[in-house]
């Protein structure tokens, strides 16, 4: 740090794939850049190190895209998870800017390989990071000391200061010590607020004390907290938020993308009274994957219950932890702590409305029950082959969705017009795009298209 400049050309406040796009693309035009990352060296990265995969649009085959997925087709896959709460300028110009970021990618270090098979079957709209979101991560921060950007570690950020509609300064400490970091532009990349759970509980109520934080440690929201009270504009809702189910045993913080369950459309999913509450077959996981920690949120105890058969086992991605497992309903509801008479009715129902049909796993095969309250619409198979297995499910959050409202050049506006010069990219303004829902790959979509924007548009000023 001692041979640091007085005041440097961008600041860049964050250090996951949103900021590592920014700064790469603002030195790359000449800027001097500073990133400023509050987690140590070894947890650098984000959720960006979690990752697996970049939600790519592409007219024929590319790299490792196979056929072809269009710029209509992928905003009809976002309409669909989102229900329609997105801001549609915003979304369509990440979409079509999308094909161009996966050779810009690569250009800079970051490799891919072919889509993952069973129910992440996504070879044709998603690349595969090879060595996974740790490796992507990796390439960038190597890529960005080739081109002399500074990086500070334990950096928290504290205040950004704002002085009408300019920014001047950030107050940051760094190993604790304080500091300030003066620049011409500034771009925020810190991410949501998960992972400060009085926050969450605000917006959810008491019930987000028994979510798990799959996502880093170190995203409190502490700079979007600072800039939503100094009048910047804002957007999302504070409960809606990428949440995923995911193994009841993981950590509490930072278990990452390893403790998602994969199980549930091959599943009879209960809750705690070994009831069935929602269609497990409703569509192609990837469209579906990231409703269903709000639905165990919804749950008693916030915990739900995935069962599974021999038969399917061996149909998705292995867990982390292994499975539970029985030879009867009956005691693996035991070893779960169900009901083992009331979950044995649960199944036996299931199984009676289960119609005859051919099963197809990895596309919608229409295969489904008849006379349930709760239906299932696909892979609707009797649980019936001994050994069962099953799973326990809890909330896993990923990142939330109240954010920075931003324009098409990633500005960050207030009331009285925009700040000249503060962008914001990743987390903290997906919201933005995302106002409910989730679709995979998605978030890097956003962070690598906004990151690449704010960047740009932060050098073109100091420029």
């Amino acid at each position: 740090m001692k041979t640091w400049p007085e005041v440097f050309d961008v600041a860049i406040v964050g250090g996951g794939n949103a900021a590592l796009c920014a700064a790469i693309t603002a030195a790359e035009a000449g800027a001097k850049v500073v990133i400023l990352e509050s987690a140590p060296k070894t947890y650098r990265g984000g959720n960006s190190r979690h990752t697996r995969n970049f939600r790519c649009m592409h007219g024929g085959p590319m790299s490792v895209l196979t056929d072809s997925y269009g710029e209509d087709e992928y905003f009809e896959d976002l309409m669909l998870v989102t229900k329609g709460k997105t801001d549609e300028v915003l979304a369509r110009m990440a979409i079509r800017q999308s094909e161009e970021c996966l050779p810009w990618m690569e250009r800079r270090g970051v490799r891919f390989q072919p889509s993952l098979s069973g129910t992440l079957s996504l070879s044709r709209t998603n690349a595969f990071f090879l060595g996974g979101g740790k490796a992507l991560v990796n390439a960038y921060y190597n890529t960005a000391a080739d081109l002399g950007v500074s990086v500070a570690y334990d950096a928290e950020v504290t205040h950004v200061h704002r002085d009408g509609n300019r920014i001047t300064h950030l107050e940051v400490k760094i190993a604790g010590a304080p500091k300030t970091i003066k620049a011409r532009a500034f771009v925020l990349a810190s991410g949501g607020f998960q992972a400060d759970l009085d926050w969450l509980a605000r917006a959810w109520g008491p019930a987000a004390k028994n979510f798990l934080i799959r996502g880093t440690p170190y995203n409190r929201g502490v700079v979007l907290r600072d800039m939503l009270d100094q009048g910047a504009d804002s957007v999302g809702d504070p409960t809606q938020c990428h949440a995923v189910a995911i193994d009841g045993r993981a950590p509490k913080y930072d278990g990452g993308i390893v403790t998602r369950l994969d199980c549930v459309p091959f599943s009879v999913v209960v809750n705690r009274e070994g009831d069935r509450f929602y269609d497990e077959g409703e569509d192609v996981w990837p469209k579906r994957y990231a409703i269903w920690g709000r639905l165990v949120a919804a749950q008693p105890d916030q915990v739900a219950y995935a069962l599974i058969d021999s038969k399917s086992i061996d149909l998705f991605m292995p867990s982390v932890f292994p499975a539970i497992k029985a030879d009867t309903i009956e005691d693996l509801g035991r070893q779960m702590g169900l009901d083992p008479a009331h979950l044995r009715r649960t199944v036996d129902g299931f199984n009676a409305a289960c119609q005859p049909g051919t099963f197809h796993p990895t596309q919608l095969d229409g295969l489904r029950t008849h006379g349930l309250n709760v239906p299932k619409t696909n892979w609707a198979r009797p649980l019936d082959t001994a050994p069962f297995y099953g799973y326990q499910l809890r909330p896993g959050v990923t990142f939330t969705y109240l954010g920075l409202k931003v324009d098409t050049r990633a500005q960050v506006h207030s009331p009285d017009g925009p700040l000249t010069n503060l962008w914001a990219a990743g987390e903290i303004m997906a919201g933005s795009i995302l106002g409910q829902g989730y679709l995979a790959g998605f978030g890097m979509t956003i962070g690598t298209v906004f990151g690449r924007i704010a960047g740009a548009e932060a050098a073109s000023h100091v420029a």
